[in-house]
């Protein structure tokens, strides 16, 4: 981490923390798509099939176009696939397809040079471009550092020629599983390191007099991709830079927890102002990625043109008193006191589920919040992800509660009860107020809005050591709103316990995704878990928050439940399962990824809080096992290496016993349970 992090203002790096406001970057032209600007927030994303599979390459691009893609990745591994690049382009061409075109490198500069003339753009990976990856530590000198930059520089800059003459953009795409040694050995494995990678070929760049670029600063931990990020935004501003940004959280996985990992990232920055372009990395078709995408996007597209704000002076608007307690690039939860030691302080953030207008004569109902109930034994066994309050209004259950479920009532309806033990009453402000001899000494909860901080109402609040504050907004983006809550919070320097409770209508159809192949259930669901993964998501990256509450009248409880954990899962807030790190497959993976993560998902999933990674092939995968306990990694046709951690464990196992040899692993390091029957 930069030495000087934690003193920079917060609000450096966006044009305001507590109004949107869209950071507008340098307009960069990608055929006849241009980003940055003014232009809308572009979407994109990557073909999976051999790029020498010529036919194959273009039917999926095809496909991925219809479902929303406007720039299409597609991997050059060498230059017989950037000389293929070519072909497939006529292809294209000739069946009205004028999608631009966008050549990945990784290793192979010579490829890279001969993409550059044939595509629209090039990403490169700095961390691999000229480097090599070996894990040494290496104590350079700055002499010697400097002599590293110039044998890089030498490689580099043809490449940045070729671009100029042909009118070629590109991507510097900065990469935390590929950072190299060099990087590693200076900065190590932190968000300054992967900013440094990415402005040493910047400044690489200018110095050449070529500005065509984007940038991008990709994790599988969405918490170290906000936060890299956000220092690359401050950094291009110290140096007189706003290049675009493309946006992205690299190895997200698939289904519920792909969606989940993205929206946290990718939406907590375009919460921020931040992002020309964004890709969603699932381990699913190419094809689903797009809508995900667009789903995200549209939530700013009207903001968006209320924003054009000059890029190159964003400010700070609040005081230095906070930027003394709080810094956007590195995680520390906001200091409070523990409540009736069971929230706040050191506790994991809790769950609340709205079970008001449920069925409460049946007490299975509550298998929805993670609580199993078993007729013959009369009792509940909890599941990983059990919530921790049920808010029942002013509904009273006709069966008895499990003894470690705490119920939230309206205060009103808290009066009556008689047995009040796990009970706790929610409070309005004036309620709260006014019962100073009928307050709960357990736990006291009191909706509030940002509003409120300012009323003389809230100047009269006694602070007891029971109160928890349930931060509520009506608004549809009212992260901003929020979070200005919690920076009043510790300028104020109060430590109240916060819950964040957020209500959505999602019985409006979204527009940008096909009606027919999908129920309004399926897509309702996807809409929470991306709405509510930026909006609370943004919040607990930066350690805001001390529980949440989803509001979602037209969906099921257990989907609400497991989109709650999920984004506690995402923001490494609260480990309630295995988490897999997958990536989304390219023309170079050796092995069919969603076959195998579903394989290897089916044998582990009750692993809870072990991190697992599943790489198609080298390119990011020993890399990104930094954030991951163990690694499955293709090194060949029908061959895997096996990892623990960055270490290479085992080398060219057989695929058909690979699964079998990393459990074994996992088992030898006592790190294995059996799965419940």
């Amino acid at each position: 981490m930069n030495a000087d992090a934690d003193k920079v203002l917060p609000g450096k790096y966006c044009n305001s923390l507590t109004d949107y406001s869209r950071f507008v970057t340098r307009e960069v032209f990608i055929g006849d798509v241009p980003m940055g600007g003014n232009n809308p927030i572009r979407i994109q994303s990557m073909t999976t099939t051999d790029t020498m599979d010529t036919i194959g390459t273009v039917e999926q691009t095809i496909r991925m176009v219809n479902a929303g893609c406007e720039y299409v990745r597609i991997t050059a591994p060498s230059i017989k696939e950037a000389n293929n690049l070519a072909e497939i382009k006529k292809q294209l061409r000739m069946r009205g397809c004028n999608v631009p075109l966008v050549a990945d490198i990784h290793f192979t500069p010579n490829a890279a040079e001969v993409a550059a003339r044939i595509v629209e753009k090039v990403r490169v990976n700095p961390g691999n471009y000229a480097d090599k990856k070996k894990f040494d530590q290496i104590d350079y000198t700055d002499a010697q550092y400097q002599n590293e930059l110039d044998r890089i520089y030498q490689k580099f800059a043809p490449l940045v020629a070729v671009c100029k003459e042909y009118g070629t953009a590109m991507r510097i795409g900065t990469n935390h599983g590929s950072l190299s040694d060099r990087i590693m050995s200076r900065y190590g494995d932190t968000p300054q390191g992967m900013v440094e990678s990415a402005m040493e070929f910047m400044r690489m760049c200018e110095q050449l007099n070529y500005y065509n670029l984007v940038v991008s600063m990709k994790s599988s931990n969405p918490q170290v991709m906000v936060q890299a990020y956000r220092l690359l935004v401050e950094t291009m501003v110290a140096e007189g830079m706003n290049y675009p940004l493309h946006l992205g959280v690299t190895e997200a996985g698939d289904g519920e927890d792909g969606r989940i990992k993205s929206a946290v990232g990718i939406g907590t920055l375009l919460e921020d102002g931040l992002g020309d372009t964004v890709r969603v990395s699932l381990t699913e078709e190419p094809e689903a990625e797009a809508p995900v995408a667009i789903a995200l996007v549209n939530r700013y597209s009207e903001r968006s043109q209320k924003s054009k704000v000059k890029s190159q002076n964003p400010s700070a608007d609040f005081g230095l008193k906070t930027s003394d307690l709080y810094s956007p690039y590195e995680y520390k939860k906001r200091e409070t006191y523990e409540a009736n030691a069971f929230i706040g302080g050191h506790m994991v953030p809790r769950v609340v589920v709205d079970l008001e207008h449920a069925n409460l004569k049946d007490p299975a109902v509550l298998g929805a919040a993670g609580y199993i109930y078993s007729p013959l034994l009369d009792k509940y066994n909890m599941g990983e992800q059990s919530v921790d309050f049920v808010f029942l209004g002013d509904s009273l259950p006709s069966f008895n509660m499990p003894g470690n479920l705490r119920q939230l009532y309206n205060y009103k309806t808290w009066q009556t009860l008689a047995n009040k033990t796990l009970c706790h009453p929610l409070f309005t402000l004036d309620e709260y107020i006014a019962a100073d001899t009928d307050r709960s000494s357990a736990l006291n909860l009191v909706r509030i809005t940002h509003a409120d901080l300012d009323t003389d109402a809230f100047g009269a609040i006694p602070l007891d050591a029971s109160l928890v504050f349930v931060l509520e907004t009506t608004q549809l983006h009212g992260m901003a709103d929020q979070r200005s809550f919690f920076l009043k919070m510790l300028e104020m320097e109060l430590d109240v316990p916060v819950i964040v409770k957020r209500s959505y209508d999602l019985s409006q159809k979204s527009k940008v995704r096909s009606q027919n192949e999908t129920s309004d259930l399926e897509l309702q669901t996807t809409d929470l878990q991306l709405f509510a993964s930026t909006d609370l998501g943004a919040l607990l990256v930066d350690g805001f928050g001390d529980g949440i509450w989803i509001d979602a009248p037209q969906l099921p409880a257990d989907v609400i439940t497991s989109t709650a954990f999920g984004i506690l899962q995402a923001t490494r807030s609260r480990i309630s399962k295995t988490e897999y790190i997958s990536c989304p497959s390219c023309g170079r993976t050796l092995f069919d990824l969603m076959v195998t993560t579903q394989m290897i998902r089916s044998r582990t999933s009750h692993l809870k809080g072990l991190k697992i990674g599943i790489m198609g092939c080298i390119v990011n995968g020993p890399g990104e096992m930094a954030d991951a306990d163990y690694g499955y990694v293709g090194s060949g046709p029908d061959k895997i290496t096996l990892y623990r951690g960055k270490e290479v464990v085992k080398k060219n196992v057989n695929t058909d016993k690979a699964l079998d040899e990393l459990i074994g692993i996992i088992k030898n390091d006592g790190n294995w349970i059996d799965p419940v029957e």
